[in-house]
């Protein structure tokens, strides 16, 4: 290889242990072939393409980051681990980089064998014959979808020379976002390292901030903070809102001004190796929290200790939004946003107008991650490994029932919560969330631009 464009090296002990493991799961159930290819190439314009972007699925079973590319999993007595990708070509690799080839693929990546992506539809049907169980992900992709049926067809035309083709066909996707809910050490020290780069671009964020500014500005010191630590994109795209912007939940034009007197809500993480970070802080434009503003942080700030206490092994998914909303709820009453009891306000949902949102997510390659939050019909209970984020929020619009002095105030705070044996690790302590500690460390930053 050229040390000129030699890419940085990969452990890829982990990927091979998950190809081995979910080798070991097909063997004891029923057996089979499993494809998997990664995500296409996507135009954005005549001869431009938006930056590429690996299948998660794929990604965590290989770590081969290159578009072009399939897996393939035979189970059974002799297994095979088997990668499809781009040959080896010095002029393509002059125009557009670097290139593994099946050679050096198969040695730096642990795959027993390796072809070109060119010899896959030759090959295919060879890999389904005689097989019991076709493993992959149907529905996904309608062009991968009619390669797969080609190849069953091509399987099916030999029946008279005594080949089967596969007798059943399982989702893989979903086998794999079992796999994928439990982070292994590498995973959680990656989202670990996201989750710091995210604290301090958030650290950035509120240095920075004062009125006069735009969202876009703040945006682009994320951004830096981002690229300047490693991490290879945001994880999604930046929420940068200021004022009553904030009341919009997926907000991302980013483009007003800051005004004295606002706050300012940003939702944002980066993506590192693969893995995403996801954090939301809130926090006034000029530094100091008002009477009211610091009346709703402290409620959401409240409901999320609450949230935070009841992740833990064996509580169910839905125990975390639980404690929150009875926390949110309460205040709302307290705070004359809402009339009623308690007990009334919990089975009417009244405070869903002012918090219409869960209290978390899965978080791992993406940042909604894969794995069901139910079993059977039922809440599924945590277990160390899982990964979700923790983010109660409160967002009033202005009405005439609503007390004028709360109008366009719009709060979420989010953390990345590890499920540890004995409770739950914030992933995303590097960035203050107490009011104490947000006004403190924007009074010193102002302090040290004069």
């Amino acid at each position: 290889m050229n040390a000129l464009n030699e890419p940085l090296k990969l452990d890829t002990t982990p990927f091979r242990a998950r190809r081995e493991r979910l080798l070991a799961h097909m063997a004891a159930n029923g057996g089979g072939v499993a494809i998997l290819p990664t995500a296409p190439e996507r135009a954005r314009n005549r001869d431009t393409h938006y930056p590429y972007r690996h299948d998660s699925y794929f990604y965590y079973l290989t770590g081969f980051h290159e578009p072009e590319a399939v897996l393939v999993l035979v189970a059974g007595a002799t297994p095979k681990q088997i990668l499809f990708c781009r040959q080896k070509d010095e002029e393509r690799e002059i125009w557009d980089g670097f290139r593994y080839g099946p050679e050096a693929a198969a040695a730096l990546f642990g795959f027993d064998e390796a072809w070109t992506i060119g010899d896959l539809e030759r090959r295919l049907p060879d890999f389904l014959a005689n097989q019991p169980v076709l493993w992959c992900g149907l529905g996904y992709d309608n062009d991968w979808d009619g390669k797969v049926m080609s190849a069953l067809n091509t399987v099916r035309a030999n029946a008279r020379t005594g080949i089967t083709p596969p007798h059943s066909v399982r989702d893989l996707r979903a086998e794999l976002d079992e796999m994928r809910l439990i982070k292994d050490a590498s995973e959680i020290a990656l989202m670990r390292r996201a989750g710091q780069i995210s604290a301090e671009a958030h650290c950035r964020a509120m240095r920075q901030t004062r009125p006069g500014k735009h969202e876009y500005e703040i945006e682009a010191e994320l951004l830096h903070t981002f690229r300047a630590a490693g991490s290879q994109a945001p994880a999604y795209t930046s929420i940068v809102a200021g004022g009553g912007n904030a009341c919009v939940l997926h907000y991302i034009e980013n483009n007003c001004l800051l005004r004295d007197g606002d706050l300012l809500l940003i939702d944002a993480g980066c993506e590192l190796d693969g893995y995403a970070s996801d954090i939301t802080r809130t926090f006034p434009v000029n530094g100091r929290f008002s009477g009211p503003q610091r009346d709703i942080y402290a409620l959401v700030l409240a409901a999320q200790h609450a949230a935070r206490a009841a992740v833990r092994p064996g509580a169910h998914w839905n125990q975390p939004h639980e404690a929150a909303v009875a926390v949110l709820a309460r205040g709302m009453i307290d705070l004359g946003l809402l009339k009623g009891s308690f007990d009334e306000v919990m089975e009417k949902g009244d405070y869903r107008r002012f918090y219409m949102h869960r209290t978390g997510h899965w978080l791992g390659m993406d940042v909604h991650d894969a794995g069901e939050y139910k079993l059977g019909g039922e809440w599924r209970p945590l277990l160390p490994g899982m990964v979700l984020t923790i983010e109660p929020g409160c967002y009033i619009r202005p009405a005439t029932d609503v007390p004028e002095a709360f109008w366009n105030i719009g709060i979420r705070i989010e953390d990345d919560a590890l499920v540890t044996e004995n409770g739950c690790d914030y992933l995303t302590d590097g960035v203050p969330r107490e009011i104490d500690d947000i006004e403190a460390l924007m009074r010193d930053a102002a302090h040290a631009a004069t």
